[in-house]
């Protein structure tokens, strides 16, 4: 790695991976030609798939797991932990021991728009669309066309074998 980014020993990159500079990686796995842009980072137990795009200001938080094909766009948020809190009931800092993590899953061929925030414990399903800006506060099924806040299904989305990820 170069000095303009921070990758931890502990990161599991697959064969052909981009990587731009200034980006935060840190016990996470990356697939195969997936690519990372600028300014993001990826914490520990958060999964990448092979032939993902990773938009730059893109945050990836420990139970992300994106699956193969997926594009994230810029400044996407994903978030953990239901009730965040910074201290404990007695006032100290929280630690790991204090809370648990929630899981995201975004399924096969799904893109989410820039600027979209997705809550967790929920999964967005394969091929689905996520509109930019959207806050995505509950599962989104397959093929759906979701946006705003809170996101909602527009429509549906007819998959071809032209237009297919797969």
């Amino acid at each position: 790695m170069n000095s303009w980014n921070a990758v931890a020993d502990d990161v599991k990159l697959g064969s052909d991976v981009r990587l731009s500079r200034f980006i935060n990686l840190y016990g996470c796995e990356i697939g195969d030609e997936s690519k990372i842009g600028a300014f993001v980072e990826i914490q520990k137990n958060a999964r990448v798939g092979k032939r993902c795009k990773i938009s730059s200001h893109s945050f990836l938080c420990e139970g992300v797991v994106i699956e193969d094909n997926v594009f994230i766009g810029h400044g996407v948020i994903f978030t953990n932990d239901i009730y965040p809190r910074a201290t404990t009931s007695n006032g100290d800092l929280q630690t790991e021991a204090d809370w648990k993590v929630e899981p995201t899953v975004v399924r096969k061929g799904a893109s989410i728009g820039s600027g979209a925030t997705l809550l967790c414990n929920l999964s967005v399903g394969e091929n689905a669309i996520v509109g930019a800006g959207s806050v995505v506060t509950k599962d989104v099924p397959p093929n759906a066309v979701v946006a705003g806040n809170p996101a909602r299904v527009l429509r549906y989305i007819q998959q071809s074998a032209e237009t297919n990820n797969g």
